[in-house]
């Protein structure tokens, strides 16, 4: 099970992080130094990818117990 999370975790991660990257957020930004927003991408693709892939896996932890309700 802590593999399963593990994978999750970087695979809904990196999907976040591909999606953000997609935004083209530096066209709008206009910065000096990028580095500042390349940060926030990455700290945001962190965030949306921790909360999707808990969420995966706890609808399939619900899906695994819902079998004891029978």
């Amino acid at each position: 099970m802590s593999l399963l999370t593990i994978i999750s975790h970087f695979l809904f991660i990196a999907l976040a992080f591909v999606g953000i990257q997609s935004l083209r957020l530096d066209r709008y930004i206009v910065l000096k130094d990028q580095r500042p927003l390349k940060l926030v991408i990455v700290m945001l693709s962190v965030t949306i990818g921790y909360s999707c892939s808990s969420f995966f896996l706890s609808f399939m932890d619900s899906v695994v117990h819902l079998s004891y309700l029978v």
